[in-house]
Order: structure tokens, then C-alpha cells, then sequence
């Protein structure tokens, strides 16, 4: 089953890390992501940009109307996420719990099963 493991922390708290605090971090998560992708099990993995640089396109009173910055209310952000391919639920929170652990930024680590993927756009 494939897995999307979406990470979830306090923007402010990731963005104030020092570029050693954000490389030793990073490192840390490489080590992690090379035993799966050796085992053949990661997918794409992707850290967004700051929600700063969001745009979103919301429909209002059926027109598209364009947002600056995201659009929800809550304390922590989305901040990235992982495609990890995994026998079970259990071995995708095995996963999440061991990049959770590598994180000095806390937060959460939402998993969810992917019901479709198009790994390509299709050309037109």
C-alpha cells in the first residue's frame, strides 16, 4: 500500500533554525530516507516552501477568487511530506515515528493511504 505521511509543525519554529540546526536536521531525515529507498519503499519527498510564499485559488459564490498565503486556521503547518510505499498501516507509523524522533521541531505526522497516483502529468 502506498502512503502519503504528511508533516505537520510550527512554521516559525522550523523557519528561526540556524543553517547548521536546519543541515544537521536534514541529515538526520537523509539517514532515514536512505534505508527506505534502498529497501525501495520511498516515493517522492517533498519540504515545502514557508506558507508566505502559498497562493490559493478558493471558489466564492462560484467564481475562483486567488488568495494570497494559505487559507486555514490552525497552529501548525503543512511543511512537506513523504510517498513511502509499506506493507501495512503499521509499518507506514514505524516510518513516521522514526523521522518523527530524527525532528527537533515536534508536530505531527499525518498518514494516509493513497488512492490514486499519477506519478506523470499526462501531456496534452
Amino acid at each position: 500500500m502506498l502512503y502519503a505521511v504528511l508533516c505537520y509543525a510550527q512554521e516559525d519554529a522550523v523557519t528561526a533554525w540556524s543553517k547548521e540546526q536546519d543541515e544537521a536536521v536534514m541529515g538526520k531525515l537523509a539517514a532515514v530516507q536512505q534505508r527506505y529507498a534502498a529497501a525501495g519503499k520511498l516515493g517522492p519527498v517533498a519540504r515545502l516552501l514557508p506558507t508566505t510564499a502559498a497562493t490559493t485559488v478558493r471558489k466564492l459564490r462560484g467564481e475562483s477568487v486567488i488568495l494570497d498565503g494559505p487559507f486555514a486556521e490552525t497552529k501548525e503547518q503543512l511543511l512537506g511530506f513523504y510517498m513511502v510505499e509499506c506493507n501495512d498501516l503499521e509499518e507506514a507509523v514505524a516510518f513516521a515515528r522514526e523521522i518523527s524522533d530524527v525532528n527537533p521541531a515536534g508536530g505531527s505526522y499525518e498518514i494516509r493511504p493513497v488512492g490514486v497516483l499519477n506519478p506523470v502529468a499526462p501531456t496534452i
